[in-house]
């Protein structure tokens, strides 16, 4: 089932168009980047969702709720540079963003000391916000956005202020929370999504170029290429291969195949029949930075 699901959004501003005619879905339980560079839209894509933009066109629904229902109940938001009061600590913050939900203050009190211990601050949770890391505030400002248990977070660029100790915290605890809600983040650091994220937005000038699961948008943009590392010479063994278009790198032969895995499969009989001293059979994997180059382009 969808969480929310997105139709003809639009966001202008005057003669800008900052936002063009975004149609997706979001998969209940799935991880999606938002991707693309500064400018692409992806904030105010994600303000539009969190309710704080009004869009210009379109429709934002979730089949959760019923229709006069507000969806922002079923969203938790963290900015991309989020706010804190500085002289509260760790657990005030958290036990004042849960009385500002509606929570009871037992409740408030249950889920704050929950989340602190889930984006592992309960040993900071006496400090005050303004002794705390960049990564400890990001953690922060994520457990802050599900005090109320949402069903959809939506976290704008939260790693790219990190140093890399920080962005790491993030990404980890991001691969934890996945497992127990539905995500939608934006970055323009790749490696990232990759790592962490299902499905991908891929995102230019307002608009979406590219989107699907993570796996089927690298199989539609992918180079057909095997690699094959020999101890010796690749050239030795050229002919072995000229039914496809092969080029040679010292000691590795890189063939160009249209159907990878009958390709596969044909070149592995070739290597035991003949008994060819590889070191390495390899299948190139195209990266999500090389996919969004290519797409770019188009």
């Amino acid at each position: 089932m969808n969480v929310l699901e997105i139709n003809n959004l639009s966001k202008q501003y005057k003669n800008k168009k900052a936002v063009q005619s975004l149609d997706f879905a979001l998969e209940s339980g799935k991880c999606t980047a938002l991707l693309g560079p500064n400018g692409a839209g992806k904030t105010t894509t994600l303000n539009m969702i969190a309710g704080l933009l009004t869009s210009t066109t379109g429709e934002i629904q979730s089949p959760l709720l019923h229709p006069k229902q507000d969806l922002r109940t079923l969203i938790g938001f963290l900015p991309q540079y989020p706010s804190f009061y500085g002289w509260m600590s760790g657990e005030e913050y958290m036990m004042f963003a849960g009385e500002i939900c509606g929570l009871e203050k037992k409740e408030a009190a249950t889920r704050t000391a929950e989340l602190l211990q889930l984006v592992s601050l309960e040993d900071g949770k006496k400090r005050k916000i303004s002794q705390y890391s960049g990564g400890m505030r990001q953690r922060l400002g994520i457990a802050q956005a599900l005090i109320h248990k949402p069903k959809l977070i939506l976290l704008d660029e939260p790693v790219s202020a990190l140093d890399p100790f920080g962005r790491r915290e993030v990404l980890e605890l991001m691969k934890k929370l996945k497992e127990e809600t539905t995500i939608l983040f934006s970055t323009h650091i790749l490696n990232d999504a990759e790592e962490v994220s299902d499905h991908v937005l891929f995102m230019n000038e307002g608009k979406i170029i590219e989107a699907g699961s993570l796996q089927d948008v690298k199989k539609r943009n992918a180079e057909n290429l095997i690699n094959l590392q020999f101890i010796d010479a690749a050239s030795l063994y050229m002919p072995l291969f000229n039914k496809y278009k092969v080029n040679v790198n010292r000691d590795t032969l890189v063939i160009e195949v249209q159907d990878i895995e009958e390709a596969k499969k044909d070149i592995l009989q070739i290597i035991l029949r003949e008994q060819l001293p590889l070191i390495k059979f390899e299948m190139s994997d195209v990266s999500l930075e090389e996919i969004f180059m290519k797409v770019v382009k188009k």
